[in-house]
């Protein structure tokens, strides 16, 4: 064999260099092609027109009014729908009195949806000459100048969020059954442990603490089924093992 052969041969490329050679052709292909998917999709995401906010719903809303919903929600039309802080605009609303909770939702390709859980007024306590609607918080929702028919009206040395004895009461107009709650028009609370409920017709319920409400409750029933409590002015159930009627 000669020299000339020798080279001519030991220049031909291996089959198995030309397989590594196209593997990584391959490879760098592949990396291009889904570096440019992510391109495209970032930019349909982030910086097109094409999946922006167009459309803002509210649902869930009755003492807080739509357009005050939209505006503390701050989200701004044309905003690309992947940069929406769901998170910032669920803060926002939750610090509305009226509102106990809230969810933010992307319904592609164009709309929000807020969705509204409204805090519920259980009773009104007077101030100054308007009355503030409490839920079950303390925390007041709404205020006018008059007592929402049927709302009870609670009376609290100091009514708020902070306050154990407007708490109390409030936990015990929460647990009444609705046969009963209809009937009351007005709670009064000096002391967590000393609930007294005023009901249409003259009749108080001496409640006592907010505890043991189910029993407290069965009791009440059967009072008002039974001869010496049909008549009472007066039922006592504050301690349910001693009840007392007058």
């Amino acid at each position: 064999m000669t020299e000339a052969g020798t080279r001519q041969r030991s220049s031909t490329p291996e089959p198995a260099a030309r397989d590594r050679r196209a593997g990584r052709w391959k490879a760098a292909c592949v990396t291009l092609l889904v570096l440019g998917l992510l391109g495209t999709v970032a930019w349909v995401l982030l910086g097109s027109r094409l999946l922006v906010v167009r459309n803002v719903e509210v649902t869930g809303t009755a003492l807080a009014p739509r357009d005050r919903i939209v505006a503390t929600a701050g989200i701004r039309l044309g905003l690309p729908m992947a940069r929406l802080g769901t998170g910032g605009v669920k803060a926002r609303l939750e610090r509305l009195r009226e509102v106990e909770s809230a969810t933010v939702e992307r319904h592609w390709p164009a709309t929000v949806r807020i969705v509204v859980r409204e805090r519920v007024p259980v009773a009104a306590v007077e101030r100054a000459g308007r009355y503030y609607q409490l839920d079950r918080h303390g925390v007041a929702v709404a205020d006018g100048p008059s007592r929402p028919q049927g709302m009870p009206a609670l009376s609290s040395a100091s009514p708020g969020p902070t306050d154990a004895a407007t708490l109390a009461a409030l936990r015990v107009l929460e647990d009444l059954p609705e046969r009963l709650s209809a009937r009351v028009w007005g709670v009064e609370a000096p002391s967590p442990e000393s609930v007294t409920l005023r009901m249409s017709g003259g009749r108080t319920v001496v409640w006592g603490p907010a505890e043991r409400s189910a029993e407290k409750v069965r009791l009440v029933d059967a009072l008002q089924k039974s001869a010496a409590g049909r008549y009472a002015r007066t039922i006592d159930v504050s301690s349910p093992e001693v009840v007392t009627t007058r």
